[in-house]
C-alpha cells in the first residue's frame, strides 16, 4: 500500500464523486474497516488540512475512546437525525449515511456543507484504527506517490 510520504499515512486509493452524488470507497478500505458487514456509516467533517470527511462504522466507534460522541448525541446514535444531516459537536460535524455497494450517496446540501462537489476526486487515507478519511484538499494531490 502506498504512503503519502516516507513514514506517513497509508493511502487506499482515489474515489470520484459521481453525477448522482454516489461515491464508492476503495475496496482495501472497505475490507480493513469491515464495512461490508455494515448497513450504515458515521461521517465526520474532515480536518482543515485534508478536508472531505472521515468514515467510521458503528461497532468501531462505539468500542473506541470516542464512544462519547454517540453517548452525547443520541439522535446521531439511533439515527433519528435525518440521513445526511450534520450536527456540530466539539468543533466537528457528524452525520450518518446508508452504506450500499461499498459506497454512499451524498446529497447536494451535504456536499456543500463538506465543501466538496460532483466530480471531485477524494483520496482515501488510513486515519486511525477506527476511521479512514476521504480527503479532498488539492494539496493531497501533490503529496501522493505515483504508482
Amino acid at each position: 500500500m502506498p504512503q503519502m510520504s516516507k513514514g506517513g499515512k497509508y493511502i487506499f486509493g482515489w474515489s470520484e464523486i459521481r453525477e448522482d452524488g454516489a461515491i464508492i470507497f476503495p475496496l482495501p478500505a472497505v475490507e480493513e474497516y469491515k464495512l461490508h458487514q455494515e448497513q450504515y456509516i458515521y461521517i465526520v467533517s474532515g480536518s482543515k488540512q485534508t478536508g472531505g470527511f472521515c468514515v467510521m462504522s458503528e461497532p468501531l466507534l462505539s468500542r473506541s475512546t470516542l464512544n462519547h460522541i454517540l453517548k452525547e448525541n443520541p439522535r446521531l446514535a439511533d439515527r433519528t437525525l435525518k440521513e445526511g444531516e450534520l450536527i456540530s459537536y466539539k468543533g466537528r460535524k457528524y452525520g450518518w449515511l446508508t452504506l450500499k455497494d461499498n459506497g454512499v450517496c451524498l446529497s447536494e446540501s451535504l456536499m456543500q456543507m463538506l465543501d466538496i462537489k460532483t466530480g471531485d476526486k477524494l483520496l482515501a487515507i488510513r486515519s486511525s484504527d477506527i476511521a479512514f478519511t476521504m480527503g479532498a484538499k488539492d494539496s493531497l494531490k501533490c503529496n501522493t506517490l505515483k504508482s
